[in-house]
């Protein structure tokens, strides 16, 4: 294809260059100690449940006009249960449905960006994919404070996300601070 541009293609000493630098890093892997590669698959689990738990509440918003797991937040926080609230005013309860669903939709794309970010760069030993794992402590945290204090189920199952992730990111930072396993 003459005429189109420089090629994109790397050069072939930066492909020379890589190959040590993935050589190490497979290296790295085989020689991960037994509870980092169980703490990598617990944050992978831990990713896994905003995922499902948004894919649940969006079937539940459709269904009934809120998640089934915010039912007992809502009905503290309104004084009324959802059934008494649709009667009383419909339109503030689509409004909430609305922001529900908009509220799952976020976590959802949040669960997947963690994900993907823990599957591939974290387990690659990208150091930036070990910072960027804490901001989700933020989203966990924030949960556990709107909706955990109105809903003691919330609580219980929030308060181990939040205690979980660091946790399990500090199982790693062996492997992500130090250049070879002791």
């Amino acid at each position: 294809m003459s005429g189109v541009g420089p090629s994109k293609q790397p050069h072939s000493s930066q492909l020379v260059a890589s190959e040590p630098q993935a050589a190490r890093r497979a290296s790295s892997l085989r020689a991960e100690p037994l509870y980092s590669k169980a703490a990598w698959v617990l944050l992978l689990i831990l990713g896994l449940l905003p995922v499902l738990a948004s894919i649940l509440d969006l079937i539940g918003i459709r269904a009934n006009g809120v998640p089934s797991d915010h039912r007992a937040a809502f009905a503290a926080v309104a004084r009324m249960d959802w059934t008494a609230a649709t009667a009383a005013s419909t339109g503030v309860t689509r409004y909430v449905s609305l922001l529900e669903t908009g509220y799952a939709l976020h976590e959802l794309v949040f669960g997947l960006l963690f994900l993907i970010i823990v599957a591939i760069p974290f387990r690659q030993g990208e150091r930036w994919a070990w910072f960027a794992c804490w901001v989700v402590l933020v989203a966990d945290v924030g949960y556990t404070f709107t909706f955990g204090r109105y809903d003691s189920a919330i609580l219980r199952n929030s308060v181990i996300a939040d205690l979980a992730l660091p946790i399990l990111l500090l199982l790693q930072v062996p492997r992500f601070f130090r250049r070879s396993w002791s």
